[in-house]
């Protein structure tokens, strides 16, 4: 993670699904502390209660999750102005089920071919993408098989960013790809939500 964090990227996730509280919170207090040193924002995948008691940066949410509005709601009782609500989306009506909501983002996927999420079935691919990102309703992050050569295409289809996992944390060199991720993505000097270019 730390060499995640000293690539650039702007965000990076925490996958909090299979993992408990007290473990995730011990994680998320670690790497919130490892980015004190970088501008990333820290994000907490599936667990809205841990992501505010230690102070994440913000939160994504699945279908079976709290719905972001009521998310959004809490956050604002603990003023938490700032805090950042993610959605995740496989199909246009996921994403507009997002855009009717508060989320200041979705996570679309998986875009390209990817292992991890195989279970969402085939790859939408870019053209859905470029439709999805053409209605405009929420910013989009795209995932799915991102790395550094495919990027660019994710933007050029109109995604505000991409995210990046496999390719990274699998390569004998993650920091290199990391790096390489980076620098592609912000090629196109592209504006997103809450800032963030990459998770």
């Amino acid at each position: 993670m730390r060499l995640a964090l000293n690539s650039g990227v702007d965000a990076v996730q925490i996958q909090g699904t299979h993992v408990s509280s007290h473990d995730l919170a011990g994680l998320t207090s670690e790497i919130l502390s490892l980015a004190n040193s970088s501008r990333a924002r820290v994000i907490v995948r599936g667990r809205l209660d841990v992501a505010l008691a230690m102070r994440a940066h913000g939160v994504v949410l699945g279908e079976r999750d709290l719905h972001p509005e009521a998310a959004r709601e809490l956050a604002l009782r603990l003023d938490r102005k700032d805090f950042l609500v993610g959605t995740t989306a496989h199909d246009q009506a996921d994403v507009a089920r997002a855009s009717a909501g508060t989320a200041d983002y979705v996570l679309y996927g998986p875009v390209f071919d990817s292992p991890d999420e195989e279970r969402y079935g085939a790859p939408v691919g870019v053209d859905a993408l470029a439709g999805i990102c053409a209605e405009g309703w929420v910013p989009v992050i795209a995932t799915g098989g991102i790395s550094p050569e495919n990027t660019g295409t994710a933007i050029e289809m109109g995604a505000a960013g991409t995210a990046c996992s496999r390719a990274v944390f699998e390569s004998d060199d993650p920091e290199r790809i990391a790096k390489e991720w980076v620098e592609e993505t912000r090629k196109l000097n592209i504006s997103e939500p809450g800032n963030q270019k990459e998770q």
